[in-house]
């Protein structure tokens, strides 16, 4: 186990000895429960030198990205021909 010093905030202080007195815990519990926590919350980062992907979500249908440009530009058009604004 390593030994180390923290500064905490009076008014958290007072919360986790409260909860170490009230559950019959020591302090030092209290605070390696609490990273435990905190800990699961914080899920480890990729490493940097791997190159970003674009995230994918799965729909269950499958469209050729030549179709779906082609959709896009479609769109695009007629959206363009329903535009009567000078």
């Amino acid at each position: 186990m390593i030994k180390t010093q923290v500064q905490i905030p009076d008014h958290l202080y007072q919360q986790a000895k409260r909860i170490a007195k009230e559950y019959e815990m020591s302090f030092a519990e209290v605070v390696r429960r609490g990273l435990e926590r905190i800990v699961l919350s914080y899920p480890r980062r990729p490493q940097q030198d791997q190159p970003w992907e674009l995230p994918s979500l799965n729909l269950g249908v499958k469209i050729p990205l030549d179709q779906l440009k082609e959709e896009s530009a479609t769109d695009e058009l007629l959206r363009g021909l329903g535009d009567n604004s000078p």
